[in-house]
């Protein structure tokens, strides 16, 4: 597979608006930036830890850069649990500036606070500094339940990034994938994904993990921009190895287990035909599909 280098303009509008389906590919190539970083209890230092990324991520000309799972807040229930709204919400403000000002959207892990109950949400931020959706996690895991989260109840959104779709999964999601599929068929063609995964120690998941990511590309036929935070030790923290995986489920880029990086590429979106997932429309649940694509919010 092809990994173009080339620069493309980034719009991502606001509002819910009926979208057809999209068939084939869109053409053209989307730079996206993948930020493998830690995150810490002090959510001010994450916040300027996201922002410097997002600069350097606009200096080596990025459209969109993704972040980890709770990237804004660490994924530790005490620092999560401790957090104020007013806070979270200086916090996201503050990262909506930094893309503003460096012409950038991001896609970034955040706890969110609402009617006194938590959700683990992804934030998408566009290059105006907009807040376009929020997406909370469906699917939790057991560490999300040590923090109070409950999940959500709306399939991922399909929003615009240059002249393509995409859409946005969490963590525990990426095992379920119809909350890949039904986006895929809504019209999206790259998928993000946030997750803070299981510690090295746990290295019967290494492979499956990897494999379970790069089914939902090839399965769908799209690009997944797989965000991940590292391992702090043997022991603790995730496992890094981020990723960007091309339409036929092969690897274009991964991260170490160990350490912060990021990583920089070109989709190739004639590439990203979604050939697998628009086939499911002539398959024996076509209805059901057909059904089940009203719920998918778009943005336009």
């Amino acid at each position: 597979m092809t990994v173009l280098f080339a620069l493309v303009g980034l719009g991502i509008a606001c509002g819910q608006a009926s979208v057809p389906l999209a068939a084939g590919a869109p053409g053209g190539t989307l730079r996206v930036a993948v930020v493998q970083i830690r995150s810490g209890p002090d959510l001010r230092a994450n916040v300027a830890k996201i922002n410097a990324r997002l600069a350097e991520c606009a200096a080596r000309r990025a459209e969109i850069a993704v972040f980890p799972e709770c990237a804004v807040s660490s994924y530790a229930k005490e620092a999560i649990l401790a957090l104020k709204p007013d806070a979270l919400a200086a916090a996201e403000k503050e990262i909506a500036a930094a893309c503003r000002a460096h012409g950038i959207a991001t896609i970034v892990g955040v706890p969110q606070l609402r009617d006194g109950r938590w959700f683990n949400c992804a934030l998408i931020i566009d290059r105006r500094g907009e807040v376009i959706g929020r997406y909370d996690k469906v699917h939790l895991a057991g560490q999300d339940l040590q923090w109070n989260c409950v999940g959500g109840t709306g399939l991922p959104p399909v929003f615009s990034i240059g002249g393509t779709r995409a859409s946005v999964i969490i963590c525990h999601d990426s095992r379920y994938p119809e909350l890949c599929r039904l986006p895929v068929i809504a019209g999206a063609r790259v998928v993000f994904y946030l997750s803070f995964e299981a510690a090295l120690v746990k290295e019967s998941k290494m492979v499956p993990y990897r494999a379970q990511v790069q089914a939902r590309a090839v399965e769908n036929n799209v690009f997944l921009v797989h965000a991940n935070a590292p391992a702090d030790d043997l022991r603790t923290g995730s496992h890094g190895q981020s990723r960007i995986v091309g339409p036929d489920g092969n690897l274009l880029q991964e991260a170490s287990q160990l350490q912060e990086e990021v990583l920089v590429a070109d989709l190739d979106l004639k590439e990203a035909t979604a050939k697998w997932a628009l086939d499911s429309l002539n398959g024996p649940q076509a209805e059901w599909w057909r059904a089940a694509l009203k719920d998918v919010p778009r943005l336009p």
